[in-house]
């Protein structure tokens, strides 16, 4: 009996593999594209760390023409939890990261390389086994779980390498007449890559981000098709990249080590390796040490962490952008109203450490991504989220022309409001322009510099009798504010009482103030004049009752 012969016992239903090199064949995309993927296990949440990956991929496909394609890698069917495909679909759309070709649901998939589920690719994964077992490459291992824990203790006790090589690789060289007797006999076995590498030799290779690196050739035996018939990560990956037509590979370092067997099985099965990138971990700082962002301890290390938060996916992406290339800072400074798809993105500035998450940073380019989103964009994705999390949110922005008037204060201008960070915040920025919050809520008016009860019954009465206009233009009611605080004794202009602050008791700052914490409930609000005119004349008239009452002012 010959290799062919054992193959054709092993897997008598394979097809030659010329078959599926003619059904996948070269893609016809310009000169240069690159096809990156994102390729997660269904083994549960998506973290923070496969949305940064994803970016990044889809990033460069997309800068050169290319594509990139979602692959689900559910070969350990152990380890997969129901509705996982799901939420990684649904965490790409959230983000507007869909990819160009994979899977779009648990069923549904896109594009002609698939199928991109490896469990319903099994037939592709045993017609490449069987061509390396007909090369003499791979082989069937029939060793039993007590055979190899024995193996590792005679390892262990002679502190040598653990693993399967070697002369530890009991099954390597057994005849191919005995094997196919064992197979005859329905013994079970797994097959495994025959390594013809060697530890005490070198292999260079240079990744994209980390550089130039050496490692020891692989000599391990690894398994390359379980007992189940389906294909270990390594060697379905290979045969996978290989026939979807992937030119660079970007996933976490963690898998730096194993680029000299991922190399070698490109290298026996007769294919171009692509080119591969390995991205450090997002880090965190805890008590002056960096760790990686875990998924028990950090909530942020989900990224259904950020949907709920409401934090927007565009600032999230853009976030990350920011600690893949520390050139994108000075980029977004340079082009602050240009989409962040024009940055040059280049795989080769990654930092080779893992860049530090900080959420004060993130939260603050989330201000300034929903600073540029007019009223509408706000209402429309505030609605959106609040129906999902947030009810009584849902239920203020009900009235959806007043809700656009109070969202617009302030928006548009050169300076546009920046007191929102996350949709979770909109409830509490916007509230007390609602009357019936307003005048339900028991208010504790802190009016700061001026906090004596009749001297804030001279200001209100003063100026809702003499001052006060709906109808006034911006300049008219700002002029009006500087003559009731001369009236009273008040410096018009911030400048003059700085000048002479022991000329008088306060300026026109602390006039308004008292307006505005009597109209708010609030010192800080945006700016006052806009928020009278959405609030109205009724409105207005109705919360100075309420704070009269409160004071007990006739």
């Amino acid at each position: 009996m010959n290799y062919q012969e054992l193959a054709n016992l092993i897997f008598p239903n394979a097809k030659p593999i010329g078959l599926y090199e003619e059904k996948y064949p070269e893609r016809n995309l310009p000169e240069g594209a690159i096809v990156t993927r994102f390729a997660p296990s269904p083994t549960g949440f998506v973290h923070i760390g496969g949305l940064y990956q994803s970016l990044v991929a889809k990033t460069v496909a997309k800068q050169t023409g290319g594509v990139f394609f979602l692959r689900v890698e559910d070969t350990d069917q152990k380890r997969q939890i129901a509705n996982a495909v799901t939420d990684i679909v649904n965490s790409l759309k959230d983000f507007d990261m869909a990819p160009d070709e994979g899977m779009i649901s648990d069923t549904e998939e896109i594009g002609n390389y698939g199928p991109y589920t490896q469990s319903w690719r099994k037939e592709i994964y045993q017609a490449y086994a069987k061509y390396l077992i007909e090369q003499g490459k791979a082989y069937p291992c029939f060793a039993t779980p007590e055979e190899l824990e024995e193996m590792r203790q005679k390892q262990e006790a002679a502190k040598i390498r653990p693993g399967y090589y070697g002369v530890w690789a009991k099954y390597r060289n057994l005849p191919v007449e005995e094997a196919a007797e064992k197979i005859k006999n329905r013994e079970p076995y797994i097959i495994r890559f025959k390594s013809m590498g060697r530890e005490d030799k070198k292999i260079k290779h240079k990744d994209i981000i980390k550089g130039n690196v050496d490692f020891p050739e692989n000599d391990q035996d690894i398994v390359i098709i379980k007992a189940d018939g389906l294909p270990t990560y390594h060697f379905a990956h290979a045969v996978d990249d290989h026939l979807m037509h992937t030119t660079h590979v970007i996933r976490g370092d963690e898998w730096l080590s194993s680029v000299p067997l991922h190399l070698q099985l490109f290298q026996e099965l007769g294919f171009k390796a692509p080119r591969y990138a390995h991205i450090s971990p997002i880090m965190k700082n805890e008590d002056g040490n960096k760790r990686k962002l875990s998924k028990r301890k950090d909530p942020e290390a989900a990224v259904s962490y950020y949907k709920e938060e409401g934090i927007p996916s565009v600032a999230v992406k853009e976030y990350l952008l920011n600690i893949a290339n520390s050139s994108f800072e000075n980029w977004r400074r340079a082009n602050p109203d240009s989409p962040m798809e024009e940055f040059p993105f280049d795989l080769a500035k990654m930092s080779v450490s893992g860049a530090l998450f900080d959420m004060v940073k993130l939260l603050d380019i989330s201000k300034t991504a929903i600073s540029k989103m007019t009223a509408e964009e706000v209402y429309e994705k505030s609605i959106e989220w609040a129906n999902e999390y947030d009810k009584e949110l849902a239920e203020l922005l009900s009235d959806k022309a007043y809700s656009l008037k109070v969202l617009g204060i302030e928006r548009g201008n050169n300076k546009p409001r920046k007191d929102i960070s996350k949709w979770s915040e909109v409830k509490n920025a916007i509230i007390y322009m609602y009357d019936k919050e307003f005048l339900a809520k028991e208010h504790n008016f802190e009016y700061g510099k001026i906090n004596d009860k009749q001297e804030i019954q001279k200001i209100l009465s003063t100026y809702m009798e003499k001052y006060f206009d709906i109808h006034d233009d911006k300049q008219t009611w700002f002029d009006k504010m500087k003559d009731l605080a001369e009236e009273l004794g008040y410096a018009r202009e911030v400048k003059m009482f700085k000048q002479e602050p022991e000329k008088w008791p306060g300026h026109v700052g602390d006039i308004s103030t008292v307006l505005r914490v009597s109209l708010t409930g609030r010192q800080n609000t945006p700016d006052l004049y806009e928020i009278m005119q959405v609030l109205g004349e009724e409105s207005i008239q109705k919360r100075m009752k309420e704070v009269k009452s409160l004071w007990n002012i006739k």
